[in-house]
């Protein structure tokens, strides 16, 4: 990944450009406000869209503005921001994600703080609990977005050409994994040369087996990732991949290629955030006949476990942040503003995204698949962030390295329990 941040360094330029600073929209300065975002045309039509309408209207409100965007898929835009924030070169807005993430932005001084906007006209605008995860000492240093839960998605005609139910516990999952296998058809989707991909399954796991509260705790540092619940949840992980649960090679197979597999119907499950609501409810370049057999099952309780069906993975997604050195800090904040009181409704409405600004659902029309998790949303007993966005970038780092090793069978779940510990305890 460094190879291709670095590669991508020649390219990227921070800070705004500007002749003049001016606010009114009618002035004759001209403002270059560069954005950067990870939602492509080819894998996020739905956000890619709305991003470039709201840019559209908000240029034709600011004669003078020009928003330049640069666009680059979810692991690009990591490398880049990594390799630009390491000289101070992050674009005017980009998208970060939270806490632990957004952690290292804040104590190199290179996210503006936005409370400014929040005690604006933004006030009371977001759904509860959310803006606090862009929090760092008493300060807001990106807006939020999106507001995601991770479901299993299945494929409602490969499950009644098994004639399979949908699983309610771990052995009634094992069963129908079991029977997919032997009929020829990939279980389960999983592209895991990303490594989050794989997380979201020992994270369940975790959940299921030793409760929420033992896996914050965990990664908090206040226990050990070498409690039994733990190292049962990284056993269980590979012996879903002894059974031949996941797509072979998945390990070398990004989530985009497990998601065109998925997609193609040629996998009967995937585990996903919610942020792909729109290639499964309004993207028109999916087939209508695949999007209408798309259905959604929570997480499988697993016998003798601590944990809660309606528990779920899941937090606040991406946020718009504004960078501290831009040149063009007003300009930046102003349109920030903007896109995040046009994004609400419309990406309910144009994508089928779920938005952590509210919306008043009574008044657009909805795919069911939304309304579905709208309401499990609403009865969830918990809500685990992603472990790698909790953690500090090294635990992190080593958290996902571990996970691409559980699935591999390179360490033991012991081992994979130890390498956390460490890493969690040296404060890294």
């Amino acid at each position: 990944m460094a190879a291709v941040g670095l590669a991508l360094m020649a390219t990227g330029c921070g800070g705004g450009s500007h002749e003049n600073l001016a606010l009114d929209p009618g002035a004759g300065d001209r403002v270059t406000i560069k954005m950067m975002h990870l939602w492509p045309e080819a894998g996020a039509l739905g956000q890619h869209q709305i991003v470039n309408k709201i840019i559209a209207e908000y240029e034709a409100d600011h004669p003078n503005v020009t928003i330049k965007q640069e666009v680059l898929d979810n692991e690009q835009y990591k490398a880049k921001i990594r390799v630009l924030s390491a000289v101070n070169e992050l674009p005017d807005v980009g998208l970060t994600w939270a806490a632990g993430y957004l952690q290292p932005f804040v104590e190199g001084e290179l996210f503006a703080p936005l409370d400014d906007l929040l005690n604006g006209e933004l006030r009371d605008s977001f759904v509860a609990g959310t803006t606090e995860a862009y929090a760092v000492d008493g300060k807001t240093y990106a807006l939020p977005l999106e507001f995601n839960i991770a479901p299993v998605y299945y494929n409602k005609k490969l499950f009644r050409q098994f004639h399979l139910e949908v699983p309610k516990t771990f052995a009634e999952f094992r069963h129908a994994a079991d029977t997919l296998a032997a009929g020829g058809v990939t279980p389960i989707a999983l592209g895991n040369k990303d490594r989050w991909t794989g997380s979201l399954w020992y994270m369940y796991m975790a959940d299921r087996i030793a409760g929420s509260r033992a896996l914050a705790d965990a990664i908090e540092g206040k226990a050990s990732f070498s409690v039994p619940g733990l190292v049962q949840a990284a056993r269980n992980v590979q012996d879903l991949v002894d059974a031949g649960a996941f797509e072979p090679g998945f390990n070398g197979l990004s989530n985009d290629e497990a998601k065109a597999i998925f997609l193609n119907g040629k996998a009967a499950m995937y585990l996903v955030g919610t942020w792909e609501l729109p290639n499964f409810t309004t993207n028109r370049d999916i087939p209508q006949d695949f999007r209408d057999n798309v259905g959604f099952f929570k997480f499988p309780t697993i016998e003798g476990g601590q944990g809660n069906i309606d528990g779920w993975v899941g937090g606040p997604g991406v946020g718009l942040f504004v960078a501290q050195n831009s040149e063009v800090k007003d300009e930046a904040k102003s349109f920030v503003e903007y896109f995040v009181k046009r994004w609400g409704e419309q990406s309910v409405t144009d994508a089928g995204v779920i938005p952590a600004t509210k919306v008043d659902t009574a008044t657009v029309k909805l795919p069911q698949l939304y309304i579905d998790l709208l309401d499990e949303m609403n009865k969830a007993t918990s809500l685990t962030l992603f472990a790698d966005v909790q953690m500090k970038p090294g635990a992190a780092e080593t958290h996902l390295n571990q996970i691409q090793a559980l699935f591999g069978k390179a360490v033991t779940p012991e081992q994979f329990a130890a390498a956390h510990d460490q890493v969690i305890q040296a404060g890294k």
